[in-house]
């Protein structure tokens, strides 16, 4: 199974920003426990790359693992050399896009009107990123699924637990979930890596059947 099938199986993608480098090993493994597959690190993490390749070598495959706030094509090639599967970026940077698919790796730029939505698709990206998708709310994913019905939307920015299963009820196809799973300010603390496994599951639940 390659990975853009994987994002779209598995459904939810945790998003990790800004953390600490030596808090994502410990988040990586709660997140698993609570049933998450697919992880982003930000770009403004430090050793960032170092991050990337360490969770792959420990999951070898089991979780897979991107790159997010990538705003350009030299952070692009840095987090595909260092094993990133999957590029997010906030914007649409068609030449990000075209560097990112030139290594055969995921692209999902981000994107809100209709003609952004469209650009990203038409440069070659694999899924587009709705964001900030709690400005619009889930009905916007239908919306925009009416003249636009082939583009794979993944809404991202303002979902949480009251509103991940309608997003998939109108349409999205995966989700990106940053604050309202994962909260970076302390999580050393075996309290704060249960919550967050504790909080995945509940994730998981709530879209159980869509």
């Amino acid at each position: 199974m390659n990975t853009l099938q994987k994002i779209m199986d598995y459904k939810l993608v945790a998003i990790v920003r800004g953390a600490n480098p030596d808090d994502v090993m410990p988040i990586a493994e709660a997140l698993y426990a609570g049933g998450i597959r697919i992880m982003e690190i930000t770009m403004d993490t430090p050793r960032v790359e170092t991050v990337i390749s360490e969770l792959n070598n420990a999951f070898d495959g089991e979780m897979i693992v991107g790159a997010g706030t990538v705003l350009d094509v030299e952070s692009a090639r840095n987090a595909i050399m260092a094993g990133a599967k999957f590029i997010f970026s906030p914007t649409v940077n068609t030449e990000t896009i075209k560097m990112t698919k030139r290594y055969g790796v995921v692209s999902i730029p981000g994107a809100m009107t209709p003609t952004e939505i469209l650009t990203a698709y038409e440069h070659g990206a694999d899924l587009v990123k709705v964001f900030p998708a709690g400005t619009m709310g889930p009905s916007y994913i239908k919306d925009v699924h009416g003249p636009l019905p082939y583009i794979p939307l993944m809404p991202t920015g303002g979902v949480d637990l009251s509103n991940v299963r309608e997003y998939f009820e109108k349409g999205a196809v995966a989700a990106g979930l940053g604050g309202a799973l994962v909260r970076t300010g302390s999580p050393g603390a075996d309290a704060d890596l249960q919550a967050i496994t504790a909080n995945a599951k509940r994730f998981i639940d709530a879209i159980e059947g869509v």
